[in-house]
């Protein structure tokens, strides 16, 4: 009788710590803000030489989580799942050069665009591809789902393209294309202006963009305080100047919407 009165002090002990600490779980969940990102996707969010996440929307990302009084948690993803991650509630945003389409609209809601973007070619710089149409036969590289793919879809040379190969992030295709197994990358316009800034010996960027897009911040459907209370802190940032600031220190020059 004593040793079941002892495992029934024990068991009660563990139920209460237990429970504590969902609690103290669900707390954290409520004020800190999961964010999903590809963290080889500069300089919108990668790894430094410190092997620590970085770039334009890291910045943005923790001036809005302090306007909203929150903290925030940056989770790198697979970009391929990232719609998937966000619906199952695994990260609460995905904000990391997210490009706006109709067809990711049908899957979670946006924000108001903040960013404008460009898919555009890039070849090394001593190809002999000038155009477009220089991309018939060739092998053309991109990142698997992004929105890359979907601006090299919807153009008349896709059907002219010898092989389309796909990678998990853009600096494997880069590197594939330095080494010579592809004739060229399909890109954000963004991430490559930042890459020729170090590399601008390595590449050339095509004249002839594939399509102009405009970067969101995708919030879950059916979250619309979620993103009502974001996009206020959004527009305070653009109002009183920290979006600028923000957008000074990574690309030299104010490109935030207003």
């Amino acid at each position: 009788m004593k040793r079941l009165a002892i495992n029934l002090v024990i068991l009660a002990s563990v139920f209460f710590v237990f429970a504590a600490c969902s609690n103290n779980s669900k707390d954290k969940k409520e004020d800190t803000l999961i964010i999903g990102i590809d963290d080889k996707f500069a300089p919108m969010g990668f790894r430094d030489d410190n092997n620590e996440i970085v770039g334009f929307d890291i910045d943005y990302a923790k001036a809005a989580a302090e306007k909203m009084n929150m903290s925030v948690q940056f989770q790198p993803i697979d970009w391929k799942t990232k719609e998937s991650e966000l619906s199952s509630g695994r990260i609460d945003l995905i904000w990391n050069g997210y490009t706006i389409t109709d067809e990711r609209k049908e899957k979670v809601l946006f924000t108001n665009p903040y960013l404008k973007n460009a898919q555009v070619v890039v070849t090394l710089a001593n190809s002999p591809i000038a155009k477009l149409d220089d991309l018939e036969g060739k092998v053309v590289g991109l990142q698997s789902l992004s929105s890359a793919s979907d601006a090299l879809d919807n153009s008349p040379i896709k059907s002219k393209i010898k092989e389309v190969t796909e990678f998990s992030d853009n600096v494997l295709a880069l590197n594939d294309l330095k080494s010579g197994r592809l004739d060229a990358v399909v890109i954000d316009e963004i991430v490559i202006d930042y890459y020729m800034t170090k590399e601008q010996d390595s590449f050339k960027v095509l004249n002839e963009s594939l399509a102009p897009e405009e970067y969101g911040i995708g919030v879950k459907k059916g979250n619309e305080a979620l993103l009502e209370k974001l996009q206020k802190a959004l527009d305070e940032m653009n109002e009183d100047g920290t979006a600028a600031d923000i957008s000074e220190k990574w690309f030299g020059e104010n490109k935030v919407l207003q």
